[in-house]
């Protein structure tokens, strides 16, 4: 931590950024997690200055709520017409005098489309600036294609002169490489003086916060330019292509991050994690991964292939495969997927599963209980060591309103059943197979709700008549015409029976449930 504490951070975001194509405001897009605004206040946050204030414009209600979002406390200044960053600054110190009186001390001054700038950076442009007892401090960069960057011009004692933009730069200035950051430490002071004094007398008309450089250094006043050796942190972001590259680099700088804590990602290469993600030491992200959200990942769990959670927690010694989930807990040792999808509200207990090709919602299922495969579970409530049998549904929408199932410890819930919703199965029941249940269950009863099974003989050889499968049942009913031991033959005369299945009582009594 810097032992100087600024008085303030000033975040640029008043601009409309045209080259992204876009509707939504530049500083507002997305990258790990975080707007490129928030990315810019969280470093100014970080910096522990006594204010944090964002200057805005375009699109200001949008970008005053996400600022507020990211930042409660942030101080909010509107630029007005007069276009520059030295405009924007003006503004900033304006609305500084509103809650704080005059300025004093060191104000730093960023953008809000450098999401790699880090708050150690910021504290290290503060401690040069004191330690050097400059007017102005520039963070600056040495850049081996320098187009479009306001050049950095230094004197002859190696102090800085002054900087001109890109535009206004004659041919022997464009070939220096080092370069303005837009990232500065003020005196307080001596920003407000210069500011009064800056003009429009340029390529584009505007009041360039630039200039107070060349204002401090003819006042006599000593102007410092720190050069970052990690250039990528002084990257701004104007274009998709800009913030594609910068997304990539802060995932390879996050990851890097989670490996050298103790953390296996098989392949960084596909794996992509948010800024607010949390990973216990011998975890393991297989390929195709994505964390976002705040995903907190516990000690030996295991994450991927191919998933992707969002605002999840997975408890200690977990594996999500192939999963996507959304405001899910998986409980210590439990196991989701194949192909499961794990809706909000899902709380998957210790040594639970939900299996391949199973969607979930507002689903509490108890320690060691299964739901494995191709079943829905939504609004419901299930105890421990319960077996949920393949292609059950609860059936929790009347068209209006949403209702709950509860499902007690230790029941079987038989394959392809149907719980209409709001129903209860006790402690330790049964359901039978293809059964609908639309009423209580009791503890330890067995609920069947199915029509008795009818065999119609002969039905295919006279409605389908031709078909390959007429000649297949031809082909069979003729081989089992053949006499057996007591001389009888089998049945032809298209008689239809009612007849408990093979192997069944006449109370249906084996649920046939899948495990």
């Amino acid at each position: 931590m810097s032992s100087t504490r600024p008085s303030a951070v000033v975040v640029l975001a008043a601009g409309e950024g045209t080259r992204m194509r876009s509707a939504t405001p530049k500083v507002l897009h997305p990258l790990a997690g975080r707007t490129l605004l928030g990315h810019a206040l969280a470093t100014a946050r970080g910096a522990h200055p006594e204010r944090v204030v964002v200057v805005v414009r375009h699109a200001r209600e949008q970008v005053v709520e996400a600022a507020r979002a990211a930042d409660p406390d942030v101080v909010v200044a509107d630029q007005d017409d007069v276009p520059g960053t030295g405009r924007a600054v003006v503004c900033a110190l304006d609305a500084l005098r509103a809650v704080a009186g005059e300025p004093s001390g060191v104000v730093v001054v960023t953008c809000g489309d450098t999401p790699l700038l880090g708050a150690a950076t910021l504290e290290g442009l503060v401690d040069e600036h004191v330690r050097t007892g400059s007017a102005v401090t520039l963070l600056t960069a040495v850049l081996p294609d320098a187009t479009g960057y306001g050049r950095v011009l230094r004197g002859a004692d190696g102090g800085v002169e002054r900087v001109v933009e890109h535009k206004d730069a004659t041919d022997d200035e464009r070939a220096v490489r080092e370069v303005n950051s837009g990232v500065y430490a003020f005196d307080a002071a001596v920003l407000v003086d210069a500011l009064g004094r800056v003009g429009r007398d340029n390529a584009q008309g505007e009041v360039y916060l630039t200039d107070v450089v060349g204002i401090a250094r003819a006042d006599g006043r000593a102007v410092a330019g720190l050069p970052v050796d990690d250039v990528a942190q002084t990257e701004g972001v104007n274009d998709r292509v800009q913030l594609a590259r910068a997304g990539a680099e802060l995932n390879r700088r996050l990851l890097e991050g989670w490996m050298r804590a103790g953390v296996t990602v098989v392949d960084p290469a596909s794996t992509w994690v948010d800024v607010d993600v949390e990973l216990a030491p011998d975890v393991r992200l297989e390929p195709e991964v994505q964390l976002r959200g705040g995903t907190r990942v516990e000690t030996g769990a295991v994450v991927g292939p191919s998933t992707t959670l969002d605002r999840c927690v997975v408890r200690a010694g977990a594996t999500v495969v192939r999963t996507h989930g959304t405001g899910a807990e998986v409980g210590e040792g439990a196991s989701v997927g194949p192909f499961s999808y794990l809706r909000p509200g899902t709380r998957l207990g210790a040594d639970g599963k939900i299996g391949a090709y199973v969607e979930t919602k507002d689903a509490v299922i108890g320690a060691g209980s299964k739901v494995p495969h191709l079943s829905y579970v939504g609004d419901a409530e299930i105890g421990v060591g319960t077996n949920v049998g393949a292609a059950t549904v609860t059936v929790n929408y009347d068209g209006v309103r949403k209702h709950r199932t509860r499902i007690g410890d230790h029941v079987r819930i038989g394959s392809d059943t149907m719980l209409v919703a709001p129903v209860a199965v006790g402690d330790g029941a049964y359901t039978a197979a293809g059964s609908v249940i639309d009423a209580d269950v009791p503890p330890g009863a067995i609920g069947v709700a199915r029509a008795r099974q009818r065999v119609v003989e002969g039905w295919v050889e006279r409605r389908r008549a031709g078909s390959p499968s007429a000649l297949a049942a031809a082909r069979a009913r003729t081989a089992g015409d053949a006499p057996d031991d007591d001389g009888a033959a089998g049945s032809t005369d298209g008689t239809e029976t009612t007849r408990p299945p093979a192997g069944r009582d006449d109370t249906h009594g084996t649920p046939g449930a899948h495990s």
